[in-house]
């Protein structure tokens, strides 16, 4: 029986040929542990070429970790984090945030998962008073959780209205490669140089078994950030097995054209159903995900075929995500599905 690629997730696909090969070759031998490896060695000195030497790069498991750990660092326990409702500090990490940092989450509700400087302003207050949590951290991520980009001039303005306010910008980028390819900028031009703080950089949607970075865009913020990696039971012993994979993840731009596969199909997928009567794309496609309402009917016998989430299970909006091997066969046989079971209701 044929196994069918399901657009629930970029975590559901496998790991992409050459980064498992990588793993494999990082195999012989031994190597120091804890990171001082010449394979670790040479994954900072790319995160430094990429995004400048200014900064520091910490290794760890997963996305979670980075985004906790690394606005645990720039953070007080007395302080608040600014989010998005969706974001996923918000709504997938199980508290992890406020239970580790001692921080406080504010959402913000928001149509398309991206915050501004108007939208922020609702919780810029009560500064210096001991009562009240203290603003210290707006968090962003890019792209967001509803597949929507920030702009440069977004992040920046972000970025200068925390810094302002004695306040740190966060950038939550798990799929920061689908931003990249997007945008068709450096990566460097929306985070360090517009005046991102500390940064989550993501792997493992984007064909890495696992592994994601923490960089701080400005080496003052690292400051006993090793301790509370080990602290934070992020510290991999056999480091060199996340190192690999990364640098293999950068050798000819493997991280871009992965992303820029999986924002085409998602394209692809925008463009297959747009015009299907019964559905309603909610998003703008920007990244690789395609989010929509559909008939309700239907969900549970499409998700059969062909797995995925439901976003709001009051309005049947789905979320569909690309990956990096999703194939036009897969798009185009998933659309068909859909259109003939909206067409026998």
């Amino acid at each position: 029986m044929k196994q069918l690629r399901g657009f629930a997730s970029d975590n559901n696909a496998g790991v992409h040929p050459e980064i498992l090969s990588a793993i494999s070759n990082a195999n012989a031998g031994h190597a120091i542990a804890y990171g001082d490896d010449v394979m670790t060695e040479k994954a900072i000195s790319t995160f430094k070429d990429l995004l400048g030497n200014d900064i520091e790069v910490f290794l760890v498991f997963t996305g979670t970790a980075a985004n906790v750990l690394g606005m645990n660092n720039i953070g007080q326990s007395f302080h608040s984090i600014i989010c998005a409702e969706t974001a996923h500090i918000n709504v997938d990490e199980c508290g992890a945030p406020e239970k580790f940092t001692g921080m406080k989450l504010l959402s913000v509700k928001t149509p398309d998962g991206k915050l501004s400087i108007h939208s922020i302003k609702q919780y810029m207050h009560g500064f210096g008073f001991e009562h009240h949590s203290q603003p210290g951290i707006i968090s962003i991520t890019q792209p967001t959780e509803l597949g929507t980009l920030y702009t440069v001039s977004e992040i920046k303005d972000l970025a200068d209205f925390a810094h302002q306010h004695n306040m740190y910008l966060q950038m939550d980028g798990a799929r920061i490669s689908n931003a990249v390819a997007s945008l068709g900028i450096s990566v460097k031009e929306f985070t360090t140089d517009a005046g991102v703080d500390v940064l989550s950089f993501g792997g493992t949607k984007n064909g890495m078994m696992y592994g994601e970075a923490v960089v701080f865009l400005n080496k003052k913020h690292a400051s006993n950030f090793k301790y509370f990696r080990k602290q934070g039971m992020q510290l991999a012993s056999k480091m060199r097995y996340i190192s690999a994979q990364f640098n293999t993840f950068f050798e000819n731009n493997l991280w871009i054209k992965n992303a820029d596969h999986a924002n085409k199909m998602a394209r692809l997928l925008f463009e297959k159903v747009k015009d299907i009567e019964g559905v309603k794309v909610t998003q703008e496609v920007q990244a690789n995900g395609v989010f929509a309402i559909i008939p309700g009917q239907i969900i549970s016998k499409l998700q059969n075929a062909y797995f995925f989430y439901v976003w709001d299970e009051h309005t049947h909006e789905v979320r569909w995500m690309c990956s990096f091997d999703t194939t036009e066969e897969d798009i185009n046989e998933f659309s068909a599905l859909l259109k003939r079971m909206i067409s026998e209701l």
